[in-house]
């Protein structure tokens, strides 16, 4: 896979690289240079992909577990082997700043060395079936079995992990996958692509196809030998993706307003500080668990509100080459344009802006805004840049209530010590995963993860996704001779 200023890379279909076509430019979000151009795959190419992965069905079936986890082991090996090189790609394609950058990498080894796991976990169970007179002798067996071809599409944000996270259960499981990658960073995914298929993961089982989003919409809606779409991405794509898919399952991981509670209780406002900041205005706030909202008990508001301005204001930004730089460029200027235009209507309509608010380049300041209410874009939507909105509260339930009033719910936060609250929350909170003791930004990637409302439809996460990926099929033996 070559990634050089003014050369072009083809999309990956049948184990070959195909490079006629029109190509599509994909610039660095740092300086918007040219990185190179890729191939973009018609509809014509797609419905091959469908025909490969149809054909593969049966070696699929067949595919011994020892197999797929040997597979799955090589991939992490390999991965190990180029974990720089894989870092440089998201740098590269992603503005990623270079230390989450290799963060990213390990998190996408251990997806996959965790699929490896869990392709020989999946077992199945014999259940009795002699319940009734007449039925004497009778058992049932139970295992699932691969749910058929998967079409996956992936973001720009997590240009790796994100496409393991779809492409480590379907090896596992024995599902063939199309991938569709964002046209911002298609180049990691299609070196993870060479790496799967180095690997021994049969070629027709495998297709990595940067295509027009219109095309892709196409191909959920038209191809019914698609059994399965992945989406991870905006709310409006999202489910308007799910709408056109008819009788394939889908899973949508989808965007949020991610929020956070501070209890009176919690003592350690520096170290609370420190990992909001990291978790609002790290890697740009470009995350769909990125810290947006954070709610704190009155009494405590003032102290922590200028703990993280101390924060946020020696965060380093710029080159996400740079080892020191920890809010790179967002990944284009028309994103850049939109947080801009956020944070300034929400200061005209009555917000304070706390901190930041300026630009340089692609890069925007880390922004904390206060004052703010329903109604305010910073407050309702998705922002997807390194703004956050911090506001008080004087009792417990009156933050779950102020967590809860949004159309999203991904994850939430909650600092505090006293267990009551934390099963309150537990149980109150709409939201996919109550993280204790952090902000909502952290994962596990072993872990099942997904949203309710509108952040989404399903769980990823290895052993999740595999039974996504699965369907139980059930033998009944009659004990008749």
């Amino acid at each position: 896979m070559k990634m050089r200023p003014g050369s072009q890379t083809g999309f990956l279909l049948s184990g070959k690289e195909w490079s006629d076509g029109e190509a599509m430019e994909v610039r660095s979000p740092w300086d918007q240079g040219l990185l190179g151009k890729v191939t973009i795959a018609t509809r014509k190419d797609a419905r091959e992909a469908v025909m490969h992965a149809v054909d593969s069905m049966r070696r699929m079936r067949a595919l011994p577990r020892w197999k797929r986890k040997e597979i799955l082991e090589d991939i992490a090996a390999a991965l190990i082997e180029q974990k720089e090189r894989f870092a440089q790609l998201i740098v590269a394609e992603a503005g990623k700043p270079v230390r989450s950058a290799r963060i990213e990498v390990e998190r996408a080894i251990l997806t996959f060395k965790t699929a490896a796991e869990e392709a020989i976990r999946l077992g199945g169970e014999s259940i009795p079936l002699d319940l009734t007179e007449g039925n004497e002798g009778r058992w049932g067996l139970v295992q699932r079995f691969p749910v058929g071809p998967v079409l996956a599409i992936t973001p720009f944000n997590f240009p790796l992990m994100l496409v393991a996270h779809k492409v480590a259960p379907a090896i596992a499981a024995g599902c063939p996958i199309i991938v569709k990658p964002a046209p911002q960073t298609p180049f990691t995914a299609l070196a993870l692509g060479e790496v799967i298929l180095k690997a021994g993961w049969p070629e027709e089982a495998l297709a990595v196809l940067p295509l027009a989003n219109e095309d892709t919409a196409w191909l959920a809606e038209r191809e019914d030998r698609l059994k399965l779409v992945s989406f991870t991405g905006s709310a409006t794509v999202g489910w308007m993706l799910k709408a056109k898919s008819g009788k394939k399952r889908v899973t949508l991981e989808l965007g949020g307003n991610a929020a956070m509670i501070v209890d009176a209780d919690w003592k350690d406002l520096d170290a609370v500080a420190m990992r909001t900041a990291h978790g609002a205005f790290g890697y740009a706030g470009q995350s769909c668990i990125s810290v947006q909202r954070v709610y704190v008990e009155r009494s405590i508001f003032q102290t922590f509100l200028w703990k993280l301005v101390d924060r946020a204001t020696k965060m380093v930004r710029g080159n996400p080459l740079d080892e020191a730089t920890e809010v790179g460029p967002m990944i284009r200027p028309a994103d850049a344009d939109r947080v801009e235009a956020w944070v300034k209507e929400a200061i005209e309509a009555g917000a304070k802006l706390v901190e930041g608010g300026g630009r340089e380049g692609n890069v925007l300041q880390p922004t904390i805004l206060t004052g703010t209410r329903p109604g305010m874009k910073v407050h309702d939507e998705e922002i997807f840049g390194p703004v956050v909105v911090v506001e008080p509260y004087d009792y417990f339930e009156e933050a779950l209530a102020m967590v809860n009033h949004s159309r999203y719910g991904l994850q939430a936060g909650i600092f505090t010590r006293d267990a009551g609250r934390i099963m309150t929350a537990y149980r109150e909170l709409d939201v996919g995963a109550v993280i204790v003791g952090d902000t909502p930004t952290w994962r596990m990637d072993a872990m099942p993860y997904g949203g309710v409302k509108d952040s989404g439809l399903g769980r990823e996460g290895l052993r999740w996704a595999i039974e996504g990926m699965t369907e139980p099929r059930m033998l009944v033996m009659t004990g008749l001779q």
